[in-house]
């Protein structure tokens, strides 16, 4: 069972500007009962949420009402930071930059002792040996399927062979040190999954369109097929 603390959390995320929905709703998404569900309602009312409604006809909640700040355990702040830490490393510069604001936003919010835990968090990711040039391309690939464009590039096969591929990048997939995309690649009409450092130069194209059987939901959908 999720604890009590996230589950109150996402009872109040899930009724944030929603039609009424019934508890047994809101049971069967968490994987509770009923009970606890008016319970935890209850509790969330009079710690001051808004939640609007009753037992055996509904609740709500205001998309605009606020919510009482976030807390975090000393482990769930040392997995944040460590995230963090190899997105920046690792992430390119978009991904670096977000993490690094959303670090401090954390900490300025935190008492001081977890401030102090996390800059005493004893977990790196170095970042002298990483090539320039490669986070330049994961930033132009993040930036290609933000925006839907198409981008073209020489490819390097493991058995070094060359080919210039043209494709759609739907997704990126990081391996630990190694990123990948997950594209519909035009020259095989199909998915197909690409290292980012057997990538050549990258030239951005036209916007491609939204497809129906070329999403992302499809291309994770066959990539897990024989991993079930």
């Amino acid at each position: 069972m999720t604890r009590r603390a996230d589950r109150l959390f996402q009872i109040a995320e899930l009724l944030r500007g929603r039609r009424l929905t019934t508890a047994q709703q809101l049971a069967d998404w968490l994987s509770v009962s009923p009970r606890t569900v008016y319970r935890d309602v209850r509790d969330l009312q009079l710690s001051g949420v808004p939640i609007e409604g009753e037992a055996g006809i509904g609740y709500r909640l205001n998309r605009n009402a606020s919510l009482p700040p976030l807390t975090f355990t000393t482990e769930e702040l040392a997995a944040l930071a460590t995230g963090a830490r190899m997105l920046e490393t690792w992430g390119g510069a978009r991904f670096a930059s977000g993490a690094r604001s959303a670090l401090a936003k954390i900490a300025s919010a935190m008492p001081a002792d977890k401030r102090t835990a996390l800059d005493r968090l004893p977990v790196f990711a170095p970042s002298f040996h990483i090539d320039e040039t490669f986070c330049a391309k994961v930033d132009a690939i993040h930036q290609a399927i933000d925006t839907r464009h198409i981008v073209s590039f020489d490819y390097r096969d493991r058995l070094g062979a060359h080919s210039q591929r043209r494709v759609w990048p739907l997704g990126l997939v990081y391996w630990g040190g190694r990123w990948t995309i997950g594209a519909w690649c035009e020259l095989r009409d199909d998915f197909r999954t690409f290292d980012i450092a057997r990538m050549g130069d990258i030239t951005v194209h036209e916007q491609f369109p939204d497809m129906e059987g070329r999403r992302i939901a499809d291309y994770m959908r066959i990539a897990e097929a024989p991993m079930r």
